[in-house]
């Protein structure tokens, strides 16, 4: 029963390294058990690159959730994301010997044929997914199982990601002693945990805003019609603060999630901080609406590569249910409204919510969540749910511990840089601008050009440095 099955998520983040321990209870809705969390040292824009780093944050955070849940791990569902994850779509076929009612079998056989394409070099099928079906002259069918012909078609959405990236998340898991029960795409666990089957018919864009990537995976009719990984996420506007503003790295990191607002309107004009300066050396003082100023810029950039990324497919205009913001990331302050002005589509945050029941771990309800709680839900979810029989990794449930460990108390969190505002002048804020669609990315306004004339020279825009 699926009630009796524990399942395990495990988030290998640019940030963090986060695992969860959760159920089904009797009403079908996820429960957390625990949770763990370390600091990830080893992994940049989603791929790992330092093992032993990545090991240990691996053991810490499994750690912390067997303490917590009182479960010994041993098998885990793991995300994978990264800027070498490609998407294509493939049509293929099989003749059937007889005219007989076609069955799952011949189904699943069309869809093994398609993880025997011949991929770049270098890279290796993680997820086939249906989109349609043709029996003999017949199109357009959703599920042909119980359909009459010799002849079965299928298009399927293919998605490949690098080999020496999944070799390097199979050697972490392996070295911290556990076993991989699936690999998944991290956009599309975070879609299992934010969206609802409403949206996904309607046509609705996934937007997970991590730590060192932005996630794309957008929705048509139910099915997924592309997902994307882009290399720019909330780290890369921490290093924006940290040269603009010239302060340390810990500093630009608290001013950005207390102080920051995506759009610079909304700023006052006379608000400053006072940031602790170095030994014997006077406090800096940063004015929020400067600081404004250098998020809304660079936010801007990574909205219109999505945006440019969905008008590349031919999605933009398909999107009734608009867009969903999620992650770490989508909890900067005006993201919604500077996001509806640059696509022009309807916005809202996603939180892992809807299928979460009753748990003493509040936490995991935040935005920067959704991807492991996705991970669990995936391990009560076929993604290819044409191919049951075939999973890259056997499906293993983890054993429960003899013994209760009692939850361990939640450490104290580190106290921040004391950060104090200082209003000299009360301003009321400026409205902030009106929803306009644009034609086409890219689309020249004077917006734009007011944001980048404000931020001239600190503005970061060769994508190819890696300093970053």
């Amino acid at each position: 029963m699926q009630q009796d099955k524990i399942v395990v998520g495990l988030d290998i983040g640019t940030t963090k390294i986060c695992a969860l321990v959760g159920r089904k209870n009797e009403f079908g809705k996820l429960e957390i058990l625990g949770m763990g969390k370390a600091v990830s040292e080893g992994v940049s824009r989603g791929i790992v690159l330092n093992i032993d780093k990545t090991v240990d944050a691996i053991k810490r955070a499994i750690r912390q959730a067997e303490e917590q849940s009182g479960i010994s791990i041993g098998v885990v569902n793991v995300g994978i994301a990264g800027q070498h994850i490609k998407s294509l779509q493939h049509n293929g076929s099989i003749t059937r010997n007889s005219h007989d009612t076609i069955g799952p079998d011949d189904v699943n056989r069309l869809t093994q044929d398609m993880y025997r394409l011949v991929t770049q070099p270098g890279s290796q099928i993680i997820h086939v997914m249906p989109q349609d079906y043709k029996v003999d002259y017949e199109e357009g069918i959703a599920d042909p199982v119980g359909y009459e012909g010799v002849r079965l078609e299928g298009n399927f959405h293919i998605i490949t990601a690098q080999s020496t990236a999944i070799n390097n998340i199979n050697k972490c898991v392996t070295k911290a002693g556990l076993e991989i029960a699936d690999l998944i795409l991290e956009p599309l666990a975070s879609s299992m945990s934010i969206l609802s089957e409403e949206e996904k018919e309607a046509g609705v864009a996934l937007i997970d805003i991590g730590g060192g990537t932005t996630d794309l995976a957008v929705f048509k009719d139910g099915i997924i019609r592309h997902a994307a990984v882009l290399p720019f996420g909330g780290n890369i506007i921490t290093q924006d603060i940290k040269t603009g503003c010239n302060v340390a790295p810990g500093q630009a990191e608290q001013l950005k999630v207390k102080f920051g607002k995506a759009i610079a309107q909304e700023a006052s004009d006379y608000e400053i901080v006072s940031i602790p300066g170095l030994p014997n050396r006077p406090p800096k003082e940063v004015s929020l609406k400067n600081l404004a100023y250098i998020i809304e810029a660079r936010m801007s950039e990574i909205m219109e590569l999505v945006y440019a990324e969905i008008y590349r497919m031919g999605l933009h205009d398909k999107l009734s249910a608009g867009i969903v913001l999620t992650g770490g990331g989508s909890q900067l302050q005006n993201l919604e409204q500077l996001t509806e002005y640059i696509t022009g589509l309807d916005t809202r945050i996603g939180y892992p919510n809807q299928h979460l029941g009753k748990s003493r771990i509040e936490a995991v309800k935040s935005p920067m969540y959704a991807t492991t709680v996705g991970l669990v839900l995936s391990g009560y979810h076929s993604l290819d749910e044409r191919n049951l029989s075939r999973t890259p990794y056997e499906q293993e449930e983890v054993s429960v511990a003899p013994a209760y460990y009692a939850p361990q108390p939640a450490a104290t969190p580190a106290p921040l840089a004391p950060v104090e505002p200082r209003a000299t002048v009360p301003a009321a804020p400026a409205p902030a601008p009106q929803p306009a669609k644009p034609k086409e990315p890219g689309a020249a306004s004077r917006f734009f050009k007011d944001i980048i004339s404000r931020t001239k020279g600190l503005l970061i825009d060769d994508y190819d440095d890696k300093s970053y």
